[in-house]
C-alpha cells in the first residue's frame, strides 16, 4: 500500500472531452471522487492482463455506478486519468484506445 500522495493530476485527451459533456453537479461528483485519488491513489483495484497499465476507481455519479480509469506514477507523484464512464463496454474501449 502505498502512502504517496499525488501532486499532479493529467487528463488524456479523450478524458477531457467526455469531461465537457457533464452537468455541473456530475462534475462535482466527479472532482469529489477525484480528491479522493490524490489523496489516496490505491483505492482503484489494479486490473490484470491486457489491462495491467490500469487502476480503476468505482464511485457514484448522481446515484449511478461510475468507472474512473487512471495510472499512478509514485516516481513522479502524479494520476493519468484515462477514462470514466459507465461499466458498460467501458474496459473494451479502453483495450481500443491503448
Amino acid at each position: 500500500m502505498t502512502l504517496a500522495k499525488a501532486k499532479v493530476v493529467l487528463q488524456t485527451p479523450g478524458f477531457k472531452k467526455a469531461v465537457r459533456k457533464l452537468k455541473a453537479n456530475q462534475k462535482k461528483d466527479l472532482d469529489s471522487a477525484i480528491k479522493e485519488l490524490m489523496a489516496n491513489p490505491d483505492l482503484g483495484d489494479q486490473k490484470k492482463g491486457d489491462l495491467s497499465f490500469l487502476r480503476v476507481y468505482k464511485f457514484k455519479m448522481i446515484k449511478q455506478l461510475t468507472l474512473l480509469g487512471y495510472n499512478f506514477d509514485s516516481g513522479k507523484l502524479t494520476i493519468a486519468l484515462l477514462a470514466q464512464g459507465a461499466n458498460e463496454n467501458f474496459y473494451r474501449d479502453l483495450k481500443r484506445k491503448r
